[in-house]
């Protein structure tokens, strides 16, 4: 009995064809994985860059580099430093215009004291002055009045610019009797500073 055949004709030879195909394609598949993974394993770099390709870039803020973010640091620093010396600057002006607003407060008391003393000082001297007038026209009433014999030995004891002063605002016929009855020397004393006190009266 003869073996039949697998294959047969035309329909035998594409069926081969076929299977070496199929064959040719795996083994050619196989040497690209292969060779894919000697690659990998020869030049680890290779993986490494497509992984780092492969991942999102991570953005730095604002895509400054840590350069410009250290210099950004320091003008920060710098910046807020000199605003804390401002600060300070200002604190202290403020504390020494309070003082200076507490003194002059201080002072205008003081001046408004003083005032008030100046004027009271006006306003007794002021009396005292009327009051020394006063006395004046009174002592020059009694000495008047007194009888010329009594009143000289008085003006006598005087001194003679003092016994000028009050026989000057006498009248006339008082102040002659007063003189006549004075010692030579005093009389000539008191007459010369009469005298003088009427050369510096304007004449008219």
């Amino acid at each position: 009995m003869k073996p039949k055949k697998l294959f047969s004709g035309r329909s035998g030879r594409g069926s081969v064809l076929l299977i070496v195909g199929l064959l040719v394609g795996s083994a050619v598949i196989r040497i690209g994985v292969g060779a894919g993974q000697a690659v990998a394993t020869e030049n680890p770099m290779v993986s490494e860059v497509k992984e780092e390709e492969s991942k999102p870039k991570a953005l730095t803020g604002s895509g400054m580099s840590p350069e410009d973010k250290s210099r950004m640091s320091e003008m920060l620093r710098t910046f807020q430093e000199r605003e804390a010396k401002i600060a300070e600057k200002e604190d202290q002006i403020a504390v020494r215009m309070k003082a200076l607003s507490v003194a002059d407060e201080q002072l205008q008391r003081r001046l408004t004291v003083l005032e008030e003393a100046e004027n009271s000082l006006r306003g007794l001297l002021a009396l005292a002055d009327t009051a020394a007038e006063d006395d004046l026209a009174r002592l020059t009433a009694v000495y008047e009045n007194m009888k010329p014999k009594q009143a000289a030995p008085l003006f006598e004891q005087m001194e003679p610019a003092f016994a000028a002063g009050f026989l000057g605002r006498m009248r006339p016929d008082a102040a002659a009797g007063i003189m006549a009855g004075l010692s030579p020397e005093v009389a000539y004393s008191i007459s010369v500073i009469l005298a003088g006190r009427n050369a510096d009266v304007p004449k008219g």
